[in-house]
Order: structure tokens, then C-alpha cells, then sequence
């Protein structure tokens, strides 16, 4: 099975936007294609409607999907599937549940469905393992090593992925997903180019990021550590020894483990605080030490093609456009 050709960057574009061409880890998921009018068809009209909770919003489940709303999915395969995976996005402020309701696969002959809290593209995962609260091997659910023992599955996020594989036609499973409230969401995947949020870490140790797959300019408005609530603006190069700090990352990949460091704040202040990022992937990052309430307020919007063009010319840290 040959290579996509696609770069890296139109691969980021076409995930939030429809769906990209993805790679995950060997185990679960190989390379595939789709052709661009499948791909267009995945955010389309019919799957984004709002559907009353008294109905069970229905559709069958592709091999490449994307899932953003609640409802009842079915894959049947019509001939051996070794490779398919389905991107399930909820709201920021919510959290995915899984649950299988039927399945008719042979695990014996290698079939398997297996849910990741989280994402993965190129083998990059989402939120990577520094910032989840769940070792990687507990983030992957196969339902053929935990069956009946196991038939929900919930994630720490807004964003989850089910991986398959299907060796003979006429298997098949069905899966409903249904999406619930997270009062202090921690590690986002923004569903949109343009927006605003504020992030909140109530007094506990831990790291929370959020994800824009988009070059965009960013405003951070509001941005308070409780340890340093009444000191001015300033930006400190070391940050990270006070235990307590905001980063602003960028780079081409969905792990912000491996993503460069823009700037670190860690003295409070009221904004704004302007900056044009031309990457893939910006992302805000809050390390909290779980001494302190601490919170940042952002805003951010899609750059058009001539700042981007004025960007690549002119910024002397241009590293998300050379690698």
C-alpha cells in the first residue's frame, strides 16, 4: 500500500476541517486514502444537524471517519477492512463515552476495536503522555482483551479515536456515542479556526493544553497565577522553576512534547498580549503546580495567506516553516 504524498500541513488542514489521511501507532492503524469528495463529506449538513434527544441520531460507520455528534454508528464490512479509524470530536468544556452495543468480530482470527483517549496522526499522540493523567497502555481499551468486562469507555478529553480491523465480510459492531459536561476540561482540540476560551486549573497538579490546528494570531487577554497575582506584565525566562507557567508552543505535530517553545509566562497580568504564530499547530499550555487557582483568557483567529506570507519572509524564528 503506497505512501500518501500529502505533506504534513495539509494533513493538519483537512483533519479539523473534514478529515485528513492519518497514520496512528503500527499496532492499530496503517496508512489509507480517500479520495477529496469522501473527505468534504464527512462534516456535511446531515451529520452536524441537531438531532432531539428523544431520537438516536443513526448512520453507518466508515472505515475513515470523522464523528461529531451524539448518536448510533454501525460498521458492517464488505470486505476485509486491516485499517480504519474513526476521529470522535466533542465541544471543549465536554468529555466522549463510547459504548459497544453489538459486536460480531472474530478476535481469534485478528479482528479487533480498540479505543484511545485521545488522538493519534503520524504516531504523534494527543495530549501526549506528560500532560494525560493515564499511563499510554491504559489509554488503549481493545475490546477483545476486555469484552463484556468493558462496554463503555470514557475519555479525559474532547477528543477520542476507535481503531478496527476487520477480516471477514459480513462482521460488523455497532457503537453509540454520547457526549457529557467536564467542569474543568484539561487538554483541548479546538473545532474551529477562530474563538475564545479561558482555562482554568483549580488548585491541582497537573498540565492542561489547548490545541489550535490552524496558523493563527492569538490574544492572550487575562492571565493569573495565584502566586504572582500582584506583580506587572512581564515574561521571565525561567519560568519553569516557579512551578506554576503558561507556554505558548508551535510546530507541525499533534504531541506538544516535541513542539517548540514560543514564550513562557508566568507573571500575572490583564492583556492584551498579541502574537501572530504561522505553524500548523499553536498551542496555549498551562503547568500548574496545584498550589494555586491559576486561569488564562485567549482568543484566537485563522491568519489569512499574506500574514502568512509576511510571516515566512520576515519572522527570523520561522522554524514551523522549515521542518
Amino acid at each position: 500500500m503506497r505512501v500518501m504524498e500529502r505533506t504534513f500541513r495539509e494533513q493538519l488542514f483537512f483533519l479539523v476541517l473534514c478529515l485528513s489521511v492519518l497514520k496512528g501507532d503500527s499496532r492499530y492503524i496503517e496508512n489509507n486514502e480517500i479520495s477529496k469528495d469522501e473527505l468534504y463529506s464527512f462534516f456535511n449538513s446531515e451529520l452536524k444537524r441537531e438531532i432531539p434527544e428523544e431520537l438516536m441520531y443513526r448512520r453507518p460507520l466508515r472505515c475513515l471517519d470523522m464523528v461529531a455528534v451524539e448518536g448510533q454508528f454501525t460498521f458492517t464490512a464488505e470486505h476485509p477492512q486491516l485499517s480504519c479509524a474513526a476521529f470522535l470530536m466533542a465541544e471543549p468544556t465536554e468529555v466522549i463515552t463510547v459504548d459497544y452495543d453489538s459486536v460480531d468480530i472474530d478476535c481469534r482470527a485478528g479482528d479487533f476495536i480498540t479505543v484511545f483517549d485521545g488522538w493519534v496522526m503520524k504516531g504523534e499522540k494527543f495530549p501526549s503522555s506528560q500532560d494525560h493523567p493515564l499511563p499510554l497502555y491504559e489509554r488503549y481499551v481493545d475490546y477483545c482483551d476486555s469484552g463484556s468486562l468493558r462496554r463503555s469507555v470514557r475519555s479525559s478529553q474532547n477528543v477520542a479515536m476507535v481503531f478496527f480491523r476487520i477480516h471477514s465480510a459480513g462482521s460488523s459492531f455497532t457503537l453509540t456515542v454520547r457526549k457529557h459536561i467536564n467542569p474543568f476540561p484539561c487538554n483541548v482540540i479546538s473545532q474551529s479556526p477562530e474563538g475564545s476560551y479561558t482555562m482554568v486549573i483549580p488548585q491541582q497538579h497537573r498540565n492542561c493544553s489547548f490545541s489550535i490546528i490552524y496558523p493563527v494570531a492569538i490574544d492572550i487577554s487575562e492571565f493569573s497565577l495565584g502566586h504572582y497575582n500582584d506583580f506587572p506584565k512581564r515574561s521571565m525566562p525561567g519560568c519553569a522553576e516557579s512551578g506554576d507557567f503558561v507556554q505558548l508552543l508551535g510546530g507541525n505535530g499533534i504531541d506538544t512534547s516535541k513542539l517548540l517553545p514560543i514564550t513562557d509566562l508566568c507573571i500575572s497580568f490583564t492583556g492584551p498580549t498579541h502574537m501572530k504564530i504561522g505553524c500548523d499547530n499553536t498551542v496555549v499550555r498551562m503547568v500548574s503546580s496545584g498550589k494555586f487557582v491559576n486561569r488564562v483568557s485567549f482568543s484566537y483567529r485563522l491568519l489569512d495567506s499574506q500574514e502568512l506570507q509576511t510571516i515566512k519572509l520576515n519572522n527570523v524564528e520561522d522554524f514551523c516553516f522549515n521542518t
